[in-house]
């Protein structure tokens, strides 16, 4: 009869936690495939989700159906292959440290960074800066056609965006805007070489896709934040500061807020307060 000493009592507990490890981590790695199988067989399609978000991204009124022309998918596949795929990949998946993936950027994206000619880039920095317009309205349209048909996304607004509050749109922005690009859209300074520009002067176009596209450092604006209505108002407002620039109380100083104003009030109240000190001195 063999004697069951308290080593042989330690190998057999110790093997039994080994089983019991190794079991539970085959349990877990069965039941991971299993999960990433059944998502893979049911879950959404990519592309169809995107297609989702960019008919919610907009006013159902000022999109067109999504009919894509094939004539104006082609001449913008020519133009990507010889102006973006080097940065963003054949596929739109991006190139690391190049270029970002365009998938679910959608032809607002493309309206934005190419009209405004912060695309193509010419070089990596921190934030890409505004440049002359390197490609015409009809290639911009196709660039954005062939993007959107292969990696979806927000579309880029049909019609007129006027008709907007500027009122509410002044509250609005104040709210979401302000704190970025100065409650008079002369823009500010952020961190690590990043800025946020001037709005002042800009197409109601493009500040539109930049709501719906969030370029850069500006968040990405959904409906359930901004409806397609909160936006318009916020264009309306952009444009009656751009379009009329008085400043009913006063001299402007540069439209930068309260800073300024406070600086200048701060100088000359203590340049006053020692006048007097010195006077009062003089007379003592």
């Amino acid at each position: 009869m063999t004697r069951d000493t308290p080593r042989a009592r330690r190998g057999r507990a110790g093997h039994s936690r080994l089983r019991r490890r190794v079991s539970a981590i085959l349990a877990l790695g069965v039941a991971l495939l299993a999960t990433g199988g059944l998502y893979t067989v049911f879950g959404p399609h990519p592309q169809l989700a995107h297609a989702q978000v960019s008919l919610a991204s907009v006013d159902p009124a000022q999109v067109d159906p999504t009919q894509v022309d094939p004539t104006l998918v082609r001449q913008g596949e020519q133009l990507y292959n010889n102006a973006c795929i080097s940065c963003h990949g054949a596929n739109l998946q991006g190139v690391q440290d190049h270029g970002p993936s365009l998938i679910g950027v959608g032809e607002a994206a493309v309206y934005f960074q190419v009209s405004t000619g912060r695309m193509p880039a010419t070089r990596q920095e921190a934030q890409v800066s505004e440049k002359p317009v390197r490609f015409t309205p009809e290639e911009i349209a196709a660039l954005g056609a062939f993007v959107q048909a292969n990696g979806g996304g927000p579309v880029v607004p049909k019609g007129s965006l006027a008709g907007g509050d500027p009122s509410h749109g002044g509250e609005l922005f104040r709210l979401n805007c302000a704190s970025c690009h100065n409650f008079t859209g002369r823009g500010i300074a952020l961190s690590s070489g990043k800025y946020a520009p001037a709005i002042r002067d800009v197409d109601p176009k493009q500040i539109y896709t930049a709501m719906i596209s969030g370029p850069q450092n500006m968040p990405r604006f959904s409906d359930q934040q901004l409806t397609p209505q909160d936006k318009r108002d916020i264009i309306a407002y952009v444009e009656s500061f751009a379009k009329n620039p008085d400043n009913p109380g006063g001299y402007s100083l540069g439209g930068y807020g309260p800073v300024p104003e406070g600086l200048i009030a701060w100088i000359l109240g203590i340049s006053a307060l020692v006048a007097v000190t010195l006077w009062i001195g003089a007379k003592a």
